[in-house]
């Protein structure tokens, strides 16, 4: 979990309407959604991980982003984008502008992209659990795989439901040494795969009580979806390009004001 810090410019009323547009145009749970942002960042947009690249809402590192835009980007407008990630083959995603990657990645830090970013990770996910496993995914099977990673919680919760007091430990020696806190107890004895499934379920849970109490105003399962653009974009997007250097050549500043024009038309407007 990021190191998180007060909200700030970015109101709580338009991170959850981020989430429930999201929700709505995926399909997937909202109140799973909105507890996973509770748990990764307190609702913060621009939270970042002490120990990772993990940033924004969602806590998606650098890898796993470019790799949810590379598939989905372009349903959303960001096709831009998804045409400058590249892959080498073994499955690790790049960008070969280091400008450009930089301000894919800084897509994380905007509530409307991350949120359906993280919706359609979601999704990929439940089919994944559920086509492999033959059952369908609880919100907290979702969770796990956002943990572990699909493949890890497809190996978890096959473990699980073969024998679900055993220690999960033994069977996950990577995961666990890198989270012993989830893994074991403050005096060091195993944890079984109930226990910790059902540790994440209550966690899970907590974080998500009273979900359709916070909505804000106008949201609800009727309400058509809508792209959310707020003047701060705008300011961030029009600095981004007076930053370009006074050499800069046309092509370069040309392509930047293609890419800010093509995330506002994203979001749901058209710059002036």
């Amino acid at each position: 979990m990021a190191n998180v810090a007060a909200v700030g410019n970015v109101g709580h009323d338009r991170v959850t309407r981020a989430i429930a547009n999201s929700a709505q145009r995926t399909g997937v749970d909202f109140n799973y959604l909105l507890g996973q942002a509770k748990i990764e960042s307190g609702l913060d947009p621009h939270a970042r991980a002490r120990t990772s690249s993990a940033t924004g809402l969602f806590q998606f590192i650098d890898q796993s982003w470019l790799g949810v835009i590379e598939k989905h980007g372009e349903k959303y407008g960001l096709d831009w984008a998804r045409s400058a990630i590249g892959s080498n083959g073994k499955g690790r995603f790049n960008v070969a502008d280091p400008a450009l990657k930089k301000q894919i990645l800084d897509l994380r830090k905007n509530p409307e992209i991350a949120s359906l970013m993280a919706a359609e990770f979601a999704s990929d996910n439940k089919d994944y659990l559920e086509g492999r496993l033959g059952k369908a995914a609880a919100p907290v099977d979702l969770y796990l795989a956002h943990f572990l990673g699909p493949a890890g919680a497809k190996k978890f919760l096959s473990q699980h439901s073969e024998n679900p007091n055993g220690a999960a430990a033994p069977h996950m020696m990577r995961a666990a040494s890198a989270n012993r806190s989830i893994f074991y107890t403050k005096t060091g004895t195993p944890r079984s795969f109930e226990d910790i499934r059902q540790r994440f379920a209550a966690k899970l849970e907590s974080h998500s009580a009273g979900a359709a109490a916070i909505l804000p105003a106008g949201t609800g399962k009727d309400l058509p979806f809508q792209n959310t653009v707020q003047p701060a974009d705008y300011v961030r997007l029009a600095s981004q390009r007076a930053a370009q250097p006074a050499a800069a050549s046309t092509s370069t500043y040309n392509e930047s004001a293609h890419m800010a024009y093509m995330l506002l038309a994203s979001l749901g407007a058209t710059p002036r």
